[in-house]
């Protein structure tokens, strides 16, 4: 019998991924885009999928449209993907922050418990959670210390999820997920940033790339793997937590000296603190520069995952290695550039 998923936040990355995913495995998915989005559905497209799933304009704060959708589907499957997920965004602008990343999937999971309770329900979590991170590497155990308004919504979210496991027997459960990439990343992520800059300034070296702290180091995954594993966590007999991430862990610093390297960009460092720039040594122009306002009131100074629990139980591991995805990346950015 076909199975029903429901997606929110269908149009971005991880929707997109994951709607692949689903439909390859028999799948009908139900996509939830944003009216103020529903026309960037770019990804679904370029996956070649977009006919293929049925997309409804909603947003995660209307709740009785949500109560509806849950009501009127019975969904065997509910994955949360949608978030404002953009961290110094979520600085500026808390409270919307909270109200999606929080308050929204509340509403969802109240809706299961009264009007389906078959359903299995995914929840988007984020190693931004862990913040000032007391060990490393993370794991499920390790304690949270979020640093962002994007982090303690996230948190809140989690631990609703949690609650509602617990309290109604619901099959509820949480992905941590590390950071996780892909040529479809969106481009005020930092590894976009970073790719996409560089490849505009081998293009035309008078485009330069403006980033924030270099130091910051993060477990950098590919999102067509991480995807894989929200399904597995839904396939399980009983729900459970799960921290997923590569197990490896690089600095900005390191990702760009990765992609210049696959550009065949001769990148050096000169200088110090908010002067330091990164030359193009074959033709001593700047390419990257530090920018203040790519800078966080409050940073993460480094996340790295330990998903043995993922391998152990899920069977899931990572197929693509950082130096893989970068390369994907690069070589989606080329084929795509637009002077």
């Amino acid at each position: 019998m076909e199975k029903l998923a429901i997606i929110t936040g269908v149009g971005g990355q991880d929707g997109a991924y994951l709607s692949k995913n689903l439909l390859e495995k028999g799948y009908k998915v139900i996509g939830l885009s944003r009216r103020s989005s529903v026309n960037n559905l770019s990804r679904l497209e370029i996956l070649g999928i977009l006919d293929e799933v049925e997309i409804i304009s909603a947003d995660l704060q209307e709740h009785l449209l949500i109560q509806q959708l849950i009501e009127q589907n019975q969904p065997d499957e509910f994955y949360n993907l949608a978030a404002q997920s953009y961290v110094v965004d979520s600085f500026s602008n808390p409270f919307y922050t909270s109200k999606v990343n929080a308050f929204a999937v509340l509403n969802i999971l109240e809706s299961i418990k009264i009007f389906s309770q078959k359903t299995r329900f995914y929840q988007a979590s984020t190693s931004e959670m862990f913040g000032l991170v007391s060990e490393t590497p993370q794991n499920e155990e390790t304690r949270f210390h979020p640093r962002s308004p994007y982090g303690f919504s996230k948190l809140y979210a989690h631990h609703a999820t949690i609650n509602y496991r617990e309290s109604y027997d619901l099959f509820a459960c949480s992905g941590i997920l590390f950071n996780h990439e892909s040529p479809l990343r969106g481009g005020n992520f930092v590894t976009k940033k970073i790719v996409k800059g560089l490849v505009n300034y081998k293009n035309d070296q008078e485009r330069i790339l403006k980033l924030g702290n270099l130091e910051a180091q993060r477990d950098w995954g590919f999102a067509g793997d991480y995807v894989e594993a929200m399904r597995l966590m839904l396939s399980l007999e009983a729900p459970e937590d799960f921290v997923i991430s590569s197990g490896r862990m690089k600095s900005v610093r390191e990702f760009c000296e990765i992609v210049a390297q696959l550009l065949k960009i001769d990148l050096v460092w000169e200088g110090s603190g908010m002067k330091e720039q990164g030359i193009d040594s074959r033709s001593n122009k700047a390419c990257i520069k530090i920018d203040e306002t790519n800078f966080r009131p409050a940073d993460v100074d480094l996340l790295l995952g330990d998903s043995s629990k993922a391998t152990e139980i899920l069977g899931w591991s990572p197929t693509v290695d950082l130096e893989g995805l970068a390369q994907l990346m690069v070589d989606y950015e080329l084929q795509n550039f637009q002077d």
